[in-house]
This record gives C-alpha cells, structure tokens and sequence, in this order.
C-alpha cells in the first residue's frame, strides 16, 4: 500500500494543480456573492499575494513525483500521505465551490487545513525540501486562506463591519500560526508563507491606511519571527 499513496498523492497534486484550467481562477470572492457586497474587503490579501498557488502546485507535484520514484516504500514518508491525498482532493473540488457559494467553500477550506495540518504534523525527518516544505508552505497558506474566509463571511452577512471581521479573523489565524509554529520549529516555510499572507494583507491596506489591520498584521508578523527566533534546533 505504501507505493499506492505515493501514486496517489502525485496523482492529486496533478488534480489539484489543473483543477484551475476547468474553472474560471479564483482571485477571491466576488463582491455580489455576499448579501452585503465585499468590495476591498479589508481581510483579503492584494491580489498579488495570490501568486503563491503556483509555487505551491509546482512544489507539491514536486515532492510527490520525487516521493514515488525516490520514497515510494520509505516508511518515514508513509504517515503523511493519506491525510494529504484527503486535502489535495478536498482542494480539487474548492474552486467551483467557491464560485458559486463562499459559505460551502469557507467549510472545505477549513476541512482542506485539517488534513493539511495532520499531513504536516506527520511528516518524517528526511528528504525535508521534498516531504516537509512543500505541506508546509500550502498548511500556511491554507490558514491565511481560511481566516480570511471567516472574515469575509462575518462582512458579508452584516455581522461585524469590515474592519472589525479583519481583526476577528486576522487573530483567529495568528493564534492557529504561533501555536502551530511553536510546535513546529522545524518548518519555518510555515510561518514565512504565513507571514506573506499579512504582508499581503498590509499592501491592500495602505491605501487608504487601515491603521487597525495594519498594526495587527505588522504585530501577527513581530509574533512569527520572534517565535522563530527562539528555535535552537
């Protein structure tokens, strides 16, 4: 079984990676998709932050393409794999999902940064630029990706005003970034794609200066590095 989720696992990253040639991308939410309409919302990231799905594909096809012809019956990679196959096929179907309704997609994102998270936590001692930094740039990712759902939703269901779904959602992500970089010291891509969420989020907040978001995004960014800082291994 163990070359058979190898197999699998290359096999969802393709799927996942392609699943956006069969939609139309995703950029975020569409303002009209909410029944108050999200434009600029002060949760999402600048588009260009988006960029980062393209490293993410190409080094999750990478670290499984090398995991079969390489790791295929390597025991150190054997607990990881199910909990990402589980993630990558999650993601396959997200896109349309989100296309049509932020609340369903905001339910498999979080599924998909379960998985992702059990992936990572299971991840062996070896092969660390194959097995360990790909999870861990998409689990980081992912937890941008699925605070910024909940703040999207808290503004756009009238809730809390857009500020304040930032806030809301910005912390929530912070308190799930340090307490999994703590436990994880030796996956600092987790936090460094963590931290390229909040700049992003900065970027789209300067003009004009969100000084609330702003200053919880450059404190979020303070906590990482700091944290980071700590690291003896």
């Amino acid at each position: 079984m163990t070359r058979a989720w190898a197999a699998l696992v290359l096999l969802a990253a393709i799927v996942f990676a392609a699943s956006p040639w069969f939609t139309q991308g995703f950029n975020g939410f569409e303002p009209d998709q909410f029944p108050v309409p999200q434009d600029d919302p002060p949760v999402q990231p600048a588009g260009y932050a988006f960029s980062i799905w393209g490293l993410i594909y190409l080094w999750l096809i990478a670290g499984a393409a090398f995991g079969l012809l390489k790791r295929s019956d390597d025991r150190d990679w054997e607990p990881m794999r199910p909990p990402l196959v589980a993630s990558l096929a999650i993601g396959a179907t997200w896109l349309p999902v989100a296309n049509v309704s932020p609340v369903i997609a905001t339910i498999l994102i979080w599924a998909m940064l379960g998985t992702a998270f059990l992936s990572l936590f299971r991840v062996g001692d070896t092969d660390r630029w194959f097995q360990q930094a790909p999870v861990a740039i998409y689990a980081g990712w992912l937890t941008a990706a699925s605070s910024v759902s909940i703040g999207l939703l808290l503004g756009g269901y009238g809730v809390l005003s857009g500020t304040w779904s930032a806030i809301v959602a910005l912390s929530i992500g912070l308190v799930i970034a340090l307490v999994v970089q703590y436990r994880l010291h030796r996956a600092p891509e987790y936090g460094i794609t963590v931290i390229w969420a909040l700049i992003g989020v900065i970027v789209a907040n300067t003009g004009p200066l969100n000084v609330a978001v702003v200053g919880l995004c450059v404190i979020g960014i303070v906590a990482i590095l700091a944290l980071r800082g700590t690291d003896t291994e």
